[in-house]
């Protein structure tokens, strides 16, 4: 099989017309060139220099073989710019998931920032509940998820918590159909008309569940709509919403209040992770987007600009772990 090396050594004897010379100047032992030029002949099955009276010169084979050995060592110094360019992050493209409510909070402003820092790198986001990204991710369809923990015990991916948010109970300025206090119970919603999310979304899930296990059917106004959608709802008076607080910046028609199981100032909440499959190895692209969001929370963290009800799970030195009581808790 012809090697790269021998192709190298062929094209230095090539241009020197000198076995001596060729091997100093690629920093060879000349004996090694001389060995590795002869197994390529033997390959080729022709002698590829002519040594008559001790010139050095192209046979017909050479001659043949010249073009072609400048074009494949092109061809690999190409090859060799070009994954060099994808490791420094100059080419590449990175796939990420994410739900609606991060979506329309703070993911705009990480993505603005992973831009300006590699615009080379392609940005694909995909948008959805934490069952759908979390099949999609399985399946390697995307790169990266921030998905609600906890997942199930069976799913082949690695999480890492970053973020807590509160839940709250999103509803139009002015409404007076809801108890006036500084938190709300699940109770106060039985009998309310509620904007629903489509199936699928975690927060429909766990609205169901807070209350079933208070003791009651949650009552629907209209269901099926996306993040945006639910939010505009409840802005013009169809009902109210379950939401994470961060959706609520930039909504001065809406008013969120703390909702928690016994009406008490612990606030019930969902914890955010960013997910990725534990046998494939994230590219140095979804590796420095990682990088980039938890410079970003840090960074927000450290100036006080997180959005209200937003804590940070993950620090500079490394995720701060949940007990077991904070992981149901996050459902």
């Amino acid at each position: 099989m012809v090697q790269l090396q021998q192709l190298t050594y062929f094209l230095g004897v090539a241009r020197t017309r000198h076995f001596t010379q060729a091997a100093e100047a690629l920093g060879v032992a000349q004996p090694s060139l001389s060995k590795q030029l002869r197994a390529l002949e033997d390959e080729l099955g022709a002698p590829l220099f002519s040594r008559a009276r001790g010139n050095i010169s192209l046979t017909p084979a050479g001659e043949a073989l010249l073009p072609l050995a400048n074009r494949i060592l092109a061809d690999v110094d190409t090859a060799r710019l070009e994954v060099q360019e994808l490791a420094g992050l100059r080419r590449g493209r990175v796939r990420l998931g994410a739900t609606p409510s991060l979506c329309v909070g703070l993911l705009a402003d990480v993505l603005r920032r992973y831009h300006d820092t590699y615009p080379g790198i392609g940005l694909v986001v995909e948008e959805g509940g934490s069952r759908d990204l979390v099949r999609e991710l399985t399946r390697g369809a995307i790169d990266l998820a921030l998905v609600i923990l906890p997942l199930a015990e069976d799913t082949p991916l690695a999480t890492t918590p970053i973020l807590r948010e509160d839940l709250m109970v999103a509803t139009r300025i002015g409404d007076t159909s809801i108890p006036n206090r500084a938190h709300l119970r699940i109770t106060d919603l039985r009998d309310k008309p509620l904007v629903m999310f489509r199936p699928g979304y975690d927060l429909r899930e766990a609205t169901i569940a807070a209350c079933r296990n208070a003791g009651f059917e949650p009552r629907f106004a209209v269901e099926g709509g996306e993040m945006d959608a639910v939010l505009r709802f409840v802005e013009v008076g169809l009902g109210m919403a379950v939401v994470p607080s961060t959706v609520l910046a930039g909504r001065p028609g809406l008013r969120g209040i703390p909702l928690s199981l016994d009406g008490s100032s612990r606030s019930l909440y969902r914890t955010v992770a960013l997910a990725h499959r534990k046998d494939v190895e994230p590219t140095h692209a979804a590796t420095a987007f990682r990088a980039t969001l938890e410079d970003f929370l840090f960074d927000a963290a450290a100036h006080g600009i997180l959005p209200p009800g937003v804590e940070l799970l993950s620090t500079p030195d490394g995720p701060v772990a949940l007990t077991q009581r904070e992981a149901h808790a996050a459902r």
